[in-house]
């Protein structure tokens, strides 16, 4: 079988020797930016002018680690991402049981379409839509009225509820794709053995449902963690680290003290992503 002549490859497989694995790049560029920005948290401002002094310091750490408000806001950010992630799992895992043991094939296929249905959708118009509903005259106190309750209106349960719709479906999948991998047989053997259905739910279905919680856990909780546009429109008055950085850097016109906000849910990924690592529940996806 002859071999072809080096000469005659095609351009193509040339040129990506040249630029290398696309993601390998991707990376470069990432870690690129994420060292710019790891430097820039380390400059300061001038305060009469706005020019970005290029002296090393940890002023910006200092105020951010010292000052009362940026604690609480961390605090409130860590606890809006957490309560998003438990309220998709505990939203998503029937949906994705359902879709995955229950559902014939053809309604898999519909019910996979409908949840990715809304990934399609602008973010703006679900995030208004749900403004729409936290109004005070909007379809939840509407509903409520008849009770005696109203609207939550606009804070931090609708910040937590409207970011939980809008991750729900990066929750859903990975759920899925972990319950289908879950062999009908064993179920059948946990129910001839005589073991209930909450037995086999701790037994049988949980481990196999974990590794793919974590997946789905990953998406909503720093999906949640860099958020800066839901809180804006629902949140009223309650900040988060996205929109503390946003309005930092836009408004106050403090690029390194916006870059040192912007270091804590970076942080905060590390730190769980190495906890993840450590439970081992990756290495079964």
């Amino acid at each position: 079988m002859s071999k072809r002549h080096p000469r005659l490859r095609p351009q193509w497989m040339s040129l990506s020797v040249l630029l290398g694995p696309p993601m390998l790049w991707l990376g470069v560029a990432y870690l690129g930016a994420l060292a710019t920005l790891f430097i820039t948290a380390f400059w300061s401002v001038e305060t009469l002018s706005g020019t970005i002094l290029r002296v090393w310091n940890l002023d910006n750490f200092r105020t951010l680690f010292t000052t009362e408000v940026y604690r609480t806001i961390t605090v409130r950010t860590l606890l809006i991402a957490a309560s998003v992630t438990v309220l998709d799992a505990v939203l998503a895992f029937p949906i994705a049981f359902y879709m995955a043991k229950i559902a014939s094939p053809r309604a898999q296929k519909l019910l996979v379409i409908a949840v990715l249905t809304p990934l399609w959708a602008s973010y703006l118009v679900k995030a208004y839509a749900w403004r729409a509903m936290f109004s005070a005259s909007g379809p939840i106190a509407w509903i409520a009225d008849p009770f005696g309750l109203s609207s939550p209106g606009y804070g931090l349960p609708a910040t937590v509820i409207t970011l939980a719709y809008l991750w729900l479906p990066y929750m859903i999948l990975p759920m899925y794709a972990g319950l289908e991998r879950l062999p009908d047989s064993l179920l059948e053997a946990s129910a001839d053995l005589g073991a209930g259905a909450g037995h086999t739910l701790r037994r049988v279905v949980l481990p196999v449902l974990f590794p793919a919680a974590v997946a789905g856990s990953i998406f909503t909780f720093s999906l949640t963690l860099g958020d800066y546009i839901a809180v804006k429109i629902v949140g009223g008055t309650t900040q988060m680290l996205g929109n503390l950085v946003y309005d930092t850097f836009l408004t106050a016109n403090n690029m390194p003290f916006a870059a040192a906000v912007s270091l804590i849910p970076v942080a905060v990924m590390l730190v769980y992503l190495l906890a993840v690592r450590r439970t081992g529940a990756l290495e079964n996806l």
